[in-house]
């Protein structure tokens, strides 16, 4: 069984899309139950009370993805 669970945005980084009802993607700097925080990717509700799936990143993470993307050559 899950024991207390909280989270805090510690920085908001940017939002990459909206739904028509009012969810946002963003990249955050989220803490998880009193930890230091990571890079989150995830949908969240207007008020910021509710979370959608989504992935963390270290630091060393996020600048391979980055790196990952810099690399793609996108046709579609």
């Amino acid at each position: 069984m899950a024991d207390d669970f909280s989270f805090q945005i510690i920085e908001e980084l940017g939002s990459i899309s909206e739904s028509k009802a009012g969810w946002k993607t963003e990249l955050n700097i989220v803490s998880w139950g009193g930890r230091p925080g990571k890079y989150d990717l995830r949908s969240w509700s207007p008020d910021k009370q509710k979370m959608g799936k989504g992935i963390t990143f270290t630091k060393e993470e996020l600048i391979a993805l980055k790196n990952l993307l810099n690399s793609l050559e996108l046709n579609i």
